[in-house]
């Protein structure tokens, strides 16, 4: 099959969208597929406001529409709800062209944290936006059901899954530190990192990530350890060597770092919310607690070897081929 994959996150971001497409992309090859990619490599861009690590390419469509045209993809899939998707699935209703999408973000709560914009008005244009996809790709039944209560009606699940070779259980170090208390992620405002900055927790606490909210966060909390962006091995390393990671977002869809963690033998506390729920759905590899302080004591006593065993059920392989599975309705006449 010949697919093409649009996404408005790309390298040099460090993000779940990106991770997930690459690994995506490997393992779409691996089952002998064609994959092209619209990326906004190449495209004149613009940041994006208050996360300029993403660039938005600048009036696209002209190109996309080319690019697709020359491709002649039996199928194409949207990643996201920005100028690229955008002229994408323009380009896709004009030419009769059938494609998918994904929800990889709740973006409506995103923008609720940042300016308090109206849930109802988010959700109305994002179900504008996928609604004429023949299938809204989402990760976790909790994300299903959050988005049929909205009024979505072609929802359809991709799940995720971890580099098992890279996030593996290492030699962990003798340290006066401990236990140490991780957070891995983008250090932002939707991202609640300040309820876990400040629970009263004993040995010390890393932040593992960059973002807008970093600098006014390193001079509240002087006694945590800021790590900065950390990638492959050294971001496997502060993993393995953290003795639980502590997830305190509740926008996420899914959360990466929770099985990137737990494939590590790390635990995980959380609050049971969408993301986790669905994620750590047995108290051997996590605890979930609005009460985030409980949580974290009690993922301490936590056993890593089974904490990694769990998270083994995570794999790319599998994921992707619930992503061709889904594009098959569409690809059908087109391979015939």
């Amino acid at each position: 099959m010949r697919i093409l994959i649009v996404t408005d996150a790309w390298s040099p971001q460090v993000n779940g969208v990106v991770t997930t497409v690459k690994h995506t992309v490997r393992e779409l090859g691996a089952l002998g597929h064609e994959v092209a990619l619209i990326t906004p490599t190449g495209f004149r861009t613009v940041p994006c406001p208050t996360y300029p690590e993403i660039r938005l390419a600048i009036a696209p469509g002209a190109r996309v529409a080319r690019m697709i045209e020359e491709f002649e993809p039996d199928a194409v899939h949207v990643e996201t709800e920005a100028p690229l998707g955008l002229a994408a699935r323009r380009h896709c209703l004009v030419t009769g062209r059938p494609f998918t999408t994904a929800y990889h973000t709740q973006f409506p709560e995103y923008i609720y944290a940042r300016c308090r914009l109206p849930l109802g008005i988010s959700y109305r244009w994002l179900r504008w936006f996928h609604g004429p996809a023949h299938a809204v790709m989402v990760p976790t039944p909790a994300i299903h059901r959050r988005l049929a209560d909205r009024g979505f009606t072609n929802l359809a699940y991709w799940s995720r899954g971890v580099d098992q070779a890279l996030f593996a259980p290492r030699q962990r170090e003798s340290r006066n530190d401990r236990p140490i208390f991780l957070y891995v992620g983008r250090v932002a405002v939707e991202k609640s990192i300040e309820d876990f900055l400040r629970l009263d927790l004993p040995g010390t606490k890393w932040v593992v990530g960059d973002g807008p909210a970093r600098a006014s966060l390193e001079a509240k909390f002087p006694d945590t350890v800021f790590h900065g962006a950390k990638y492959g091995e050294e971001l496997a390393d502060r993993y393995q060597q953290a003795d639980v990671m502590v997830f305190p977002s509740r926008t996420d869809t899914f959360g990466l770092v929770l099985i990137e963690a737990m494939a590590c033998g790390t635990p995980v506390a959380a609050y049971p919310v969408t993301g986790p729920i669905d994620v750590i759905r047995d108290r051997s590899a996590g605890v979930l607690d609005e009460d985030l302080r409980a949580a974290a004591i009690a993922a301490l006593a936590l056993d890593r070897a089974a904490v990694r065993r769990y998270a083994l059920q995570y794999s790319w392989s599998a994921a992707t081929r619930q992503f061709v599975q889904n594009l098959m309705p569409i690809a059908a006449p087109a391979t015939a």
